[in-house]
């Protein structure tokens, strides 16, 4: 998968085609909204829908892993859409294949299993998390907080890209605004919801394993 490194707030991120990035002065994969069992919940309702998501969105994950060798795991909310399923079970058996990697939650507002079940999957829970003066935390973020920049999740944010014949392409982006930044949705099986940046605002476009700014 391609990448872009993108040197912001005095640090180095790793922008990669996978839908998360790599922070490399905290060796950290920083990614948010995998909505893991969202397509349990929807059959459960009688919603058909594809098979093979969360084994999808798992090993595109065990990829940038691989890749990176993060020593931890920063999740900027909805690692879990709903209660409690097989799809959880799921995550477990593929968590254990990295004990030796942190991986840390920022709770969405979909995160609503018990703190207990958290823990069995080796999860450490945090409703904000601060490092390096930059700031996570699920919902959209307001102005500075303390001075700090802030990442967010939650959006899914998408940016329109013009093509030929009047085409109109919906992508999934890196979004960084002047106050905060907002991460694409890690899972597949999420929406867009699209973007108007301002022109002094950087945007990185998603195109299945292609990565490019748009300005």
């Amino acid at each position: 998968m391609e990448e872009v490194v993108f040197n912001f707030q005095q640090q180095t991120w790793h922008l990669s085609a996978g839908r998360a990035l790599f922070w490399e002065e905290e060796k950290a994969l920083v990614l948010s909204d995998l909505h893991l069992g969202k397509s349990a919940h929807f059959r459960k309702a009688g919603i058909a829908v594809p098979a093979g998501i969360i084994q999808e969105d798992l090993f595109r994950l065990q990829q940038l892993i691989t890749h990176y060798y993060p020593e931890r795991i920063i999740v900027v909310g909805d690692l879990f859409h709903s209660s409690a399923n097989n799809d959880v079970q799921y995550f477990r058996m593929w968590r254990g294949q990295f004990p030796h990697i942190r991986f840390e939650l920022v709770k969405g507002n979909h995160d609503i299993l018990e703190d207990a079940l958290y823990e069995t999957l080796q999860l450490i829970l945090h409703d904000t998390l601060t490092l390096r003066n930059i700031h996570f935390m699920h919902e959209p973020c307001p102005p500075g907080k303390n001075g700090a920049y802030i990442f967010s999740g939650h959006l899914h944010p998408g940016i329109a890209i013009a093509g030929s014949g009047r085409q109109r392409l919906r992508l999934p982006c890196f979004y960084f605004g002047r106050h905060c930044g907002i991460l694409p949705a890690f899972g597949r099986f999420t929406g867009l919801a699209m973007l108007q940046p301002e022109e002094d605002e950087a945007v990185f476009a998603i195109a299945n394993s292609s990565i490019f700014q748009v300005q």
